[in-house]
C-alpha cells in the first residue's frame, strides 16, 4: 500500500449515515413546526385585530379599530413578558443569537420549553402587530427540535450541533422556500466549520424541508420577479447601493443596541419592557397600519414598484422605528423580514436616481445588500434574494452590491447584529475560520524518525545512570521489548523509585540498629534492580503516522503528556518515531510565514522562462516583530 493512502481531502466519518438519517427526521419536524408557527401568526392576527377564530392570512393593516389599535401590541407585549419570566427567558430576542450561544457555549443543548414557548410567543407578538418576521423564531424552534431529538441519542456535542443547525436551517427553508440560502446561512453563521460531517446532514435536512414545504405552501417563489439584464453602468450604481446599504445596516444595528441600553436603564423589571415596546408599535401602527406585522405583502409591493415614493418613505421610517424599539425591548421576533423591507425601501428611493438598470432592480439589490451587511452573511443574502424571486438577471448586481455592503460593514462595525448580544453577555465570537494548519499535516511529516529507546530488560539503576545521568539528551525515552513499544519512561518516574528505595533502606537500617540483628536490608529486594519493562503496566498512549497533528495535539493535552511514541500500527506496536509538542509547532510556523512574511520578486523581461530563476534583486522580506 502506498504510504500516502491514508491522506484524504476530507476526514472519514462512519457515523455520518446515522446522523444524516436523524437529519431527515428533523427536516420533516422543522417543516411541520414552520406550518404551525405561520398558522399561529394567522390565528393570533385574526383574534387580536378582527375578533375571529380563523387561520386565514389577513393583514393587520385591514383592521377597523381606529385609535384602539394602540392597545393591541401592548397586550401582546404583556403576555410575552410573562411567558419569558415564568416560562423561559430564552424566548426573548430574535432567535439566531440564542442559537449561536447554545451552539458555542451550551454544548448545543436546548430545553423543551424553548421548542414550545418560542413559536407560541412569536405567534402572539407578530399576531398582535409586532413588526417582525417568522424566520428568527422558526430558526430557534427548528434548532430546539433538532437539539431535543439529538439528546435522545448517544451523540457527541459536535453531532448535536449538526442536528441543531439542521433543524434551524430546515425551518428557514420551510418558511421561505430557499434551501440553498438556508444551507449557506448554516455555514456562514451557525456551524463554524466546513466539513462533510456537518454540511451534509444540514443540506439533507434543508432538501427534505424544501420538498415538504410544497405540501403546505406550494412551490412558487415568495416574491416572483423578473428584471431586465443590467448594463455595464450598473456596476457604479451597485457600488453606490452597496455603500448606502452597508451604512443602513450599520445604523440599524447601532440604533438597536442603543435602544436596548436605554431599556436596561429603566427602573422596571425586563418583564415589562415588551409592553413598553408594544406601546411604540401601537402608535406606529395607528400612524401607518402597513408597518404592523410580518409585512410580506409590503415587501412584494416594494419590489414591484406598487408603492409611491412618499408613502414608501413614511412607511419605512415608521417600520424602522417600531422594529428597533420593539426588538430592543427584548420581545420575541425575527429580523430577516424587517431587514428585507427596509432594504427594499432604500432601493425604492434609489431606483429613481441610480442609472444602469430599471427601477425594479434596486429594491431587490438593496434588500439583499442590507441583509448581508447586517447579518455578516453575504453569500446567504445573495442566494436568499434569488431564491425569493427566481430573478436570474439580478444575480450579478446582487453579487456586486452585497459584497460592497459587507465590506463596508466589516470595516465600520466590530460585530454584527447577530453577535453583539452574545458579546454583551461576556462571550467573544470570532467568525473568520480557515483550515487549521495542524489538520493539514500528518504525524509522519513532523515526527523525529531517529529515536533512542530503552530496552525493557534494563534495570532502573542502569537506566538512571545511562540515560538520565549528567549526559542526559532527552527528557523521556520510549521503552521497547522486541521493537514493540511498552510506554514512555521519564526521569521523574525513576527518581520516585529511587526515593522510595532510599527510604526503605533507611528504615531497614534503623530496624537493624535497634535489634542488633542481621541487616534487614539484606532481606529486602532493591527497587533499583527492577526492570524498566515491569514499570509499564498500562497500555501506552501512542500516535500513528497517518493521524493528523491536530488529533495528536489533542491527545497530548488530554493525557497531560509532552511526547508520544509513533508506532507502525496498533497490532505490532513497532516503534518508528517519536513526536513531541515542539514538533507540532512546525505547521504553525509555516502558517505564520504564509500570513506575515512579505516577499517581493523582481523579474527582467515581461515573460520570464519558467526554467529560469528570478533575476535582479533577491526577495525582500518583511516579518513583523513578535
Amino acid at each position: 500500500m502506498n504510504h500516502d493512502d491514508h491522506k484524504r481531502d476530507f476526514s472519514s466519518n462512519a457515523r455520518l449515515p446515522g446522523i444524516s438519517a436523524l437529519a431527515v427526521v428533523i427536516g420533516l419536524l422543522a417543516t411541520l413546526a414552520a406550518f404551525v408557527l405561520l398558522s399561529l401568526i394567522h390565528l393570533f392576527t385574526n383574534l387580536f385585530f378582527f375578533g375571529s377564530f380563523s387561520f386565514a392570512d389577513r393583514s393587520p393593516a385591514l383592521n377597523t379599530l381606529g385609535p384602539w389599535v394602540v392597545l393591541i401590541p401592548i397586550a401582546g407585549g404583556l403576555i410575552v413578558g410573562f411567558m419569558a419570566r415564568y416560562g423561559s427567558e430564552k424566548i426573548r430576542g430574535h432567535g439566531i443569537p440564542e442559537a449561536i450561544e447554545a451552539i458555542l457555549f451550551g454544548k448545543s443543548r436546548m430545553s423543551p420549553k424553548v421548542a414550545i414557548l418560542k413559536p407560541l410567543s412569536s405567534g402572539i407578538v407578530i399576531g398582535s402587530g409586532g413588526p417582525f418576521g417568522a424566520e428568527g423564531p422558526i430558526i430557534m424552534t427548528g434548532g430546539a427540535l433538532g437539539s431535543l431529538l439529538a439528546q435522545c441519542f448517544k451523540v457527541t456535542s459536535a453531532e448535536r450541533k449538526t442536528l441543531l443547525v439542521a433543524g434551524a436551517a430546515a425551518g428557514m427553508t420551510a418558511v421561505f422556500g430557499t434551501p440553498v440560502a438556508a444551507v449557506l446561512l448554516a455555514v456562514e453563521l451557525l456551524l463554524f466549520e466546513w466539513r462533510p460531517r456537518s454540511f451534509l446532514p444540514v443540506a439533507l435536512a434543508c432538501a427534505v424541508a424544501g420538498f415538504g414545504r410544497a405540501v403546505f405552501f406550494g412551490t412558487a417563489p415568495l416574491f416572483p420577479l423578473q428584471t431586465a439584464e443590467p448594463s455595464a453602468m450598473s456596476l457604479v450604481s451597485c457600488a453606490i447601493a452597496g455603500v448606502l446599504s452597508g451604512a443602513l445596516a450599520s445604523g440599524l444595528s447601532s440604533a438597536l443596541y442603543k435602544v436596548e441600553d436605554l431599556f436596561g436603564r429603566l427602573p422596571l423589571h425586563w418583564m415589562w419592557w415588551p409592553a413598553l415596546g408594544g406601546l411604540v408599535v401601537g402608535i406606529g401602527g395607528f400612524v401607518e397600519p402597513r408597518a404592523l406585522g410580518v409585512g410580506y405583502d409590503v415587501i412584494g409591493d416594494l419590489l414591484h414598484q406598487h408603492i409611491a415614493l412618499q408613502i414608501a418613505i413614511a412607511l419605512l421610517v415608521v417600520k424602522a422605528v417600531i422594529w428597533v424599539v420593539a426588538l430592543g425591548s427584548g420581545t420575541s421576533g425575527g429580523v430577516l423580514a424587517p431587514l428585507l423591507m427596509l432594504g427594499a425601501g432604500l432601493g425604492t428611493v434609489l431606483g429613481h436616481v441610480l442609472p444602469g438598470g430599471e427601477p425594479a432592480l434596486w429594491p431587490l439589490v438593496c434588500m439583499a445588500a442590507t441583509l448581508g451587511a447586517t447579518l455578516g452573511a453575504p453569500l446567504t443574502a445573495i442566494v436568499f434574494a434569488f431564491g425569493l424571486t427566481h430573478d436570474a438577471n439580478a444575480l450579478l448586481p446582487l453579487l456586486a452590491a452585497t459584497l460592497v455592503a459587507h465590506g463596508f460593514a466589516t470595516i465600520v462595525m466590530k460585530r454584527s447584529i447577530m453577535t453583539e448580544k452574545i458579546a454583551r453577555r461576556g462571550y467573544h465570537i470570532y467568525r473568520e475560520y480557515g483550515v487549521d494548519p495542524l489538520e493539514r499535516h500528518y504525524i509522519d511529516e513532523v515526527m523525529s524518525r531517529t529515536v533512542e529507546a530503552i530496552d525493557a530488560n534494563v534495570t532502573v539503576r542502569d537506566a538512571l545512570a545511562t540515560y538520565f545521568g549528567t549526559n542526559q539528551k532527552r527528557r523521556a525515552y520510549p521503552v521497547i521489548r522486541n521493537e514493540a513499544v511498552l510506554g514512555i519512561l521519564d526521569r521523574a518516574t525513576l527518581e520516585r523509585i529511587r526515593e522510595t528505595a532510599d527510604k526503605s533502606m533507611a528504615a531497614a537500617a534503623a530496624v537493624t540498629a535497634e535489634t542488633s540483628g542481621s541487616a534487614a536490608s539484606d532481606m529486602l529486594p532493591d527497587a533499583l534492580d527492577m526492570r524498566v519493562g515491569d514499570l509499564m503496566q498500562d497500555a501506552p498512549a501512542i500516535a500513528l503516522p497517518h493521524e493528523t497533528c491536530r488529533l495528536v495535539a489533542t491527545r497530548l493535552a488530554v493525557h497531560g503528556l509532552e511526547r508520544l511514541p509513533v508506532v507502525a500500527d496498533r497490532k505490532s506496536m513497532r516503534l518508528i518515531g517519536i513526536v513531541s509538542r515542539s514538533d507540532l509547532i512546525k505547521p504553525s510556523l509555516g502558517h505564520f510565514e504564509e500570513e506575515h512574511k512579505r516577499e517581493q520578486f523582481r523579474y527582467i523581461g515581461l515573460w520570464p522562462s519558467a526554467s529560469k530563476q528570478p533575476l535582479a534583486a533577491p526577495p525582500k522580506e518583511t516579518t513583523p516583530h513578535s
